[in-house]
């Protein structure tokens, strides 16, 4: 008897007890990605509740729009973090919640000079590509063969968002790369240290 069975989803898995589980879970997961992908816009918008004042005196201090103009901008973040959550979450009007979390993150990005932090504007980025792809599985268009990448001799735009959603993505994770020019000198150091010291030993033995 094989150790593979074929699952609901089209897959080879191992042993019969994970193609049940997978069978269990499949209703599920979709709304699981579709929490993890808006995860930021909810903690953000929490987190503008808790910080009202905090994040008004920023913006009234950096920008010098005044108390009314300051307390609009947070108001128009949380709400519009917050409704746009609920609304991908209840998998109602998601086209025009995705939209206005795209407007959230513009008007972030300018608001808070993200625009010449490469780092936060990467993650920011990032979250856009998490829109697209929330955008694109909204749609009510037929699944590439390749996950995401375009097939041969097909424009469709869901798939132009699938892949660049997908790319976008990868930005986050490149966030997490710190590269050190100084890395590469401090071992050359270290190693012409060592190899002083070893040479020293091998003149003491002889």
């Amino acid at each position: 008897m094989s150790l593979y069975c074929m699952s609901d989803v089209g897959l080879n898995v191992p042993f019969p007890s994970l193609s049940q589980f997978l069978r269990m879970t499949k209703q599920y997961l979709p709304h699981l990605a579709r929490l993890c992908l808006i995860s930021t816009f909810l903690e953000d918008g929490i987190r503008m509740w808790f910080q009202w004042n905090e994040q008004k005196d920023y913006i009234e201090a950096t920008w010098g729009c005044g108390y009314f103009l300051a307390t609009c901008f947070v108001l128009l973040n949380l709400t519009g973090q917050l409704g746009g959550c609920v609304l991908i979450l209840s998998r109602n009007f998601v086209q025009y919640a995705c939209f206005g979390l795209f407007g959230v993150i513009a008007l972030q990005t300018v608001a808070y000079s993200i625009l010449w932090d490469i780092k936060f504007l990467m993650r920011n980025l990032a979250l856009g590509g998490g829109l697209l792809l929330l955008l694109a599985e909204s749609r009510s268009e037929g699944k590439s063969m390749f996950a995401g990448v375009p097939s041969m001799g097909e424009s469709s735009p869901k798939q132009y968002m699938q892949l660049g959603g997908r790319v976008l993505l990868v930005l986050m994770f490149m966030t997490l790369l710190h590269f050190d020019p100084s890395f590469f000198s401090v071992s050359s150091s270290q190693q012409y240290k060592l190899l002083k010291k070893n040479n020293g030993i091998k003149k003491y033995i002889n």
